[in-house]
């Protein structure tokens, strides 16, 4: 078997093929002729398989122990739910990966489904990634630290967390215990006396010598032995060093331990559910009412809770419970790490294959467990209530969406309630760092992944044109849309366009959109009302030239506010992410071939950028480490423009 880290261990090179078939429309004998075409090629042996429309587009992906078996299932049509007939009858063509064994296809079967989330798998539907928390181990006074994404910087990571807030609230314990730096390097080298956290009695202060590396050493050994569940060796350990600073009469050091040791108490009250002997787990329970599924995930480290989250996969209809469990965590454990052991409320028919097919990702052995007594049982019938009730909140959220949604529908004159509302507005200063947003909702809330900024990059805009900006944002979001889904099958065409602006910026998108042919978009545009918004009432402006605002308690505009003010939030963040990147930026930035380390060495040797580009040629040779032909590069650059 190929190591589990190895990028080819499925080798799609070798082990991929495809047969494809005719046919665009819903054609269940075209389907059928389409997969008997495969099956002569297929081997009897382990693999994953796609299912694939006339487009190309994936439409499910299967895992099978015996590829030629499995697939043949599929053309005994009557033998099928209605679900994987109308999947069938969209079936034109099928690409085989054979693998090593039945554990590395459930693997592969995992990826792909979160490489083409295909129409006909169970989904899990989930915008973010989990936070960890990363205690750095690369430099003399580690720093500790939020993380989301690749875990590639050297450290101790622990988690996964289950919100950002779970991590903020261990972080700011830890920075109360162990008073470990949270600054980033270079703003550490840079301190010449101790910040605000060191006087909130926050942080040691290393970066100006008021503790001294092998103090900070053991302090940064006891947050590990806290996050790791040893925190009663910690409490211990707190106890002692203020007693004995209470009989040396050092009743200032005493103070600080004892608030140190307070803070230790108080987050393990917060995080203690009773998980002793618990360890490193984590614990999932499903619960379906009427049609919905959900699953209530808590985390659990060394005895400690770590957070829990509800999640609601999709594509759930007419799949087998235990089915749906399985490719939740298939999908679930393939970017977090999982735990030694993993609690279940139900036996898993794959149970064992997966248990194997995660141990060979993780590179030790995991443990699928349902418990029966004890306080793992305790742990288990706490999370099936919490899906329960995750479940009935769920429903009544999407009864009031539901509801919003068909009067938003009605205000607008949409035929139907909304499935993909788009909103949009610009941000800038003066016009400088100018940048459009659009945000994403739907009958789910919204949608965080499908979220876009814009750069704008035209170079005829006159500084602060909101107008222009608008055009520019529209053109391309929509030209793009155009020649990616002309025929709008995807989902990511908008039932509805909000805009942040009033009657110019509504005539400059239809405009904009007229222009490249599309028509048929509803747009709106939302402005502040007479009082400026004092009143907390908006102006609607329509394309047919109506306007008109709501009453001041009508929940439909407390909805539209919430979208209007979420595409403002995320303009204003993404200005300030280009504004702070630009206030780092450096004229020679722009001159081709010039990397950083001769980039320094020119700033180092002239002091400033205008002093580089005011350079003669002969000054620029003499600067160290710029060779004849890179002095040339540069001169040129500047003086032939």
């Amino acid at each position: 078997m190929s190591s589990p880290n190895s990028p080819d261990r499925f080798n799609e090179d070798k082990s991929t093929f495809a047969v494809r078939g005719g046919g665009e429309a819903p054609d269940l004998a075209a389907g059928v002729a389409a997969i008997r075409n495969v099956l002569d090629t297929l081997p009897i042996r382990p693999g994953v398989y796609r299912m694939q429309d006339a487009r190309g587009d994936v439409l499910y992906v299967g895992k099978a122990r015996a590829l030629r078996n499995r697939v043949a299932n599929y053309v005994q049509v009557e033998r099928l739910t209605k679900r994987l007939q109308r999947m069938v009858s969209q079936t034109r063509s099928m690409t085989i990966v054979t693998t090593n064994n039945e554990a590395e296809a459930l693997l592969l079967e995992s990826q792909l489904i979160k490489r083409y989330r295909p129409a006909y798998n169970v989904l899990l539907r989930d915008d973010k990634s989990f936070p960890f928390i990363l205690l750095r181990d690369d430099h003399a006074f580690p720093r500790v630290q939020k993380h989301r994404g690749a875990r590639r910087a050297k450290g101790n990571y622990y988690g996964p967390f289950a919100s950002a807030g779970s991590v903020n609230n261990t972080l700011n314990a830890l920075q109360k215990l162990f008073l470990l730096r949270s600054c980033t390097d270079s703003f550490f080298k840079t301190r010449d006396r101790p910040c605000l956290l060191y006087q909130i009695k926050r942080c040691s202060a290393p970066c100006v010598g008021r503790i001294d590396e092998a103090a900070y050493r053991e302090l940064t050994e006891d947050a590990k032995a806290f996050l790791g569940g040893k925190s009663t060796g910690v409490q211990a350990k707190l106890g002692a060093q203020m007693q004995a600073a209470a009989e040396n009469m050092d009743f200032e050091l005493a103070a600080l331990l004892r608030d140190r040791l307070r803070a230790l108490t108080f987050i393990q009250g917060t995080q203690a559910i009773n998980a002793e002997g618990v360890g490193d787990a984590d614990i999932f329970a499903m619960a379906c009412k009427d049609g919905l599924i959900g699953i209530q995930a808590f985390f659990i480290r060394g005895g400690q809770n770590w957070g829990h989250r509800s999640f609601f996969p999709q594509h759930t209809n007419d799949v087998p419970e235990d089915e749906v469990l399985t490719s939740f965590l298939g999908q679930f454990y393939e970017e977090v790490p999982p735990p030694k052991q993993i609690l279940l409320d139900r036996e898993l028919t794959e149970g064992a294959l997966l248990a194997e097919a995660l141990g060979e990702r993780a590179g030790y052995k995991i443990a699928l467990q349902v418990p029966q007594r004890g306080d793992r049982r305790r742990l288990m019938d706490q999370a099936k209530r919490n899906a329960i009730e995750a479940i009935e909140r769920r429903q009544a959220e999407s009864t009031t969406q539901a509801k919003l949604l068909r009067e938003v529908a009605d205000l607008f004159d949409l035929a139907e309630p909304p499935e993909r509302i788009e909103i949009y507005d610009n941000s800038h200063i003066q016009g400088t760092a100018a940048t459009g947003a659009m945000v994403v909702a739907g009958p789910e809330g919204f949608r965080k992944g499908q979220y876009r900024k814009f750069n704008i990059k035209n170079k005829d805009t006159a500084p602060g044109d909101d107008f222009a900006m608008m055009r520019e944002v529209f053109t391309r979001r929509f030209s793009r849309a155009q020649a990616e889904d002309p025929d709008r099958d995807s989902g990511d065409w908008p039932d509805l366009v909000l805009i942040d602006g009033g009657r110019g910026q509504l005539n400059t998108v239809k405009a904009a959109l007229e222009e490249i042919g599309v028509e048929d978009v509803c747009l709106v545009g939302i402005a502040k009302g007479p009082e400026h918004g004092r009143d907390g009432r908006e102006v609607f402006h329509m394309l047919d030239g109506r306007e008109f605002q709501l009453p001041v308690n009508a929940p439909v505009l407390f909805y539209l506010q919430r979208l209007r003010d979420e595409v403002h939030r995320f303009a204003i963040g993404v200005h300030r992410d280009k504004r702070s990147k630009a206030i780092g930026a450096s004229p020679l930035d722009e001159v081709p071939g010039i990397g950083p380390a001769r980039k320094k060495a020119l700033l180092m040797h002239f002091g400033t950028g205008r002093a580089v580009r005011n350079a003669s040629l002969q000054d620029l040779q003499q600067a160290p480490g710029v060779s004849a032909g890179v002095a040339q590069q540069v001169y040129d650059f500047y003086h032939s423009r």
